[in-house]
């Protein structure tokens, strides 16, 4: 998950909603492990948050097979765990 919010306010609330869901590898790229309920909730939750179009969010699923192709330099390990991983 990727964002660009504009108001500090709820740029705050959303790394907030996505600390609980997942990892921050980035100041705003988090990658999250998420069964397919989770990823629902999370995407229910973040809509309460941000403004459109005055906001950006990008999720990213990617599968078991693209997982293994990332390449990580330097910073954190890359979060690994059967199910769907959104970054």
């Amino acid at each position: 998950m990727a964002y660009d919010i504009s108001c500090q306010k709820r740029r705050t609330k959303v790394a907030n909603v996505l600390c609980a869901y997942g990892q921050r590898v980035q100041y705003s790229v988090f990658e999250c492990v998420l069964s397919p309920l989770e990823f629902r909730e999370l995407k229910v939750r973040l809509g309460k948050v941000v403004k459109l179009p005055e906001d950006s969010l990008r999720m990213y699923p990617m599968s078991g097979h693209t997982v293994r192709q990332v390449e990580v330099w330097g910073g954190l390990p890359l979060t690994e765990r059967q199910g769907s991983i959104v970054v």
